[in-house]
């Protein structure tokens, strides 16, 4: 016969086995909904990732309009980096000359390797490749800034070659003014760029007359008297009609360009 005492032990020990019972099938539910939320989050961490690498959330992808306020700067549309920059293929410590044959005539430019090896290397490779070869120089500013843009094989100020390069020699116009500008003095020859840092790639741009802009395009050559000349008498012309990012109204092509050793 079971006694009292009995019975209510074994009623204490049932009771204590439904609640470990209870407790193990909560432990293993809680472990299912952490795998199907750790598998969410994975899926969610994935689909980020491949959003941030295919640019939907890259901060550094500018999308200024090229074709935006032209009188303000040489701007220059955003190069996608499809591509590395060429190899260092020239002599750091030598001079270059920049030759392009337009049918205006040709304007000739020296650069200086040594001041601005990243930007000399990348013309004498797109050069070299016949890259500036048959291109028009879209866009001449005739108020504010004084520059004849150039390098776009679109001619629409939307193009590049692929990559971007360093900015160089920033430092070399002097210090800013309170406006943050300096003066790019008349034959300068510089990188244009989408404001940003290194978004430069091939467009650049030919000073005729003094334009304060901010110091954050590379200077990398300075135009022969000839050359300047031409783009004097190229901007005398005026700008085509019509266009938000006036090309010349006297056309300049570039049918041949070249960088040599000096």
């Amino acid at each position: 016969m079971v006694t009292s005492d009995q019975r209510r032990r074994q009623l204490a020990r049932e009771k204590f086995e439904r609640q470990q019972a209870r407790r193990a099938t909560a432990r293993q539910q809680a472990r299912k909904r952490m795998a199907v939320i750790g598998a969410a989050a994975a899926a969610v961490v994935a689909v980020l990732v491949g959003l941030t690498v295919g640019g939907v959330f890259d901060s550094k992808k500018d999308k200024t309009d090229a074709a935006a306020n032209p009188s303000a700067s040489p701007s220059a549309a955003p190069t996608p980096k499809t591509s590395p920059s060429p190899a260092m293929a020239i002599d750091a410590k030598a001079k270059y000359s920049f030759s392009l044959k337009t049918n205006e005539g040709e304007i000739k430019i020296g650069m200086d390797a040594a001041k601005t090896p990243q930007t000399v290397n990348s013309f004498k490779s797109l050069a070299d490749k016949g890259f500036f070869d048959n291109t028009k120089c879209h866009r001449l500013t005739t108020e504010g800034i004084f520059v004849l843009q150039c390098g776009d094989p679109e001619g629409t100020g939307m193009g590049g070659p692929g990559y971007t390069i360093a900015d160089e020699n920033l430092d070399a116009l002097g210090k800013a003014n309170e406006q943050g500008q300096v003066v790019y003095p008349a034959g300068t020859v510089a990188m244009a760029n989408t404001g940003q840092p290194r978004s430069g790639g091939s467009q650049f741009f030919l000073v005729y007359k003094d334009s304060p802009l901010a110091p954050t395009y590379t200077p990398f050559g300075t135009m022969d008297a000839a050359g300047l000349k031409i783009v004097e008498e190229v901007a005398k012309g005026g700008v085509a009609d019509g266009d938000k990012a006036p090309a010349p109204k006297k056309p300049v092509t570039i049918e041949k360009a070249a960088v040599t050793k000096n």
